[in-house]
């Protein structure tokens, strides 16, 4: 679902192609603040394009940027892509289901200015389908961590 404010800056940058000969875009980053606070859907298989798109746009703002969910690039499904210590993931639907260690963090955002402060836990546990949409878990620790729940908050509607 595209939100007329993000969509009309939605369009291309750049592309590359998938393993299927898909095509791939980097999308224009989405600002709009009403768009980013609505709670994500939940994301189908054919979301896939959705989820190559996140991955093209999150490679090409590595520089100041490891992790982004779909409504940042206009799309309201809950599908976030992270850099996982040096490989990018992709998780389609992720929920936190168990969580360790509070701490505060001072975290900035590609679709935000400024920093915000964000209650954080060191240990979490996601369950997530992969883009077989195979249900799965996993552990993520630290930096990695932080990154999953600030995503996860995005798919919420909770700005960071």
């Amino acid at each position: 679902m595209w939100s007329g404010a993000c969509a009309a800056g939605a369009g291309p940058h750049s592309g590359g192609e998938t393993a299927k000969g898909e095509r791939r875009m980097v999308r224009e980053i989405c600002r709009d603040e009403a768009f980013l606070a609505q709670k994500a859907e939940d994301a189908t298989p054919e979301d896939l394009p959705v989820a190559a798109d996140l991955l093209e746009t999150l490679e090409h703002h590595r520089a100041g940027c490891v992790g982004m969910a779909a409504n940042m690039i206009g799309v309201n499904k809950r599908i976030i892509a992270f850099d996982d210590e040096g490989t990018y993931r992709v998780m389609f639907d992720p929920e936190i289901v168990k969580r360790s260690g509070p701490y505060q963090a001072e975290e900035g955002c590609l679709s935000l200015t400024g920093t915000r402060k964000a209650k954080r836990w060191r240990s979490i546990k996601v369950r997530y389908r992969n883009e077989k949409f195979q249900e799965r878990s996993k552990t993520f620790h630290g930096w990695t961590a932080q990154i999953i729940q600030h995503e996860i908050d995005h798919c919420e509607g909770i700005l960071i």
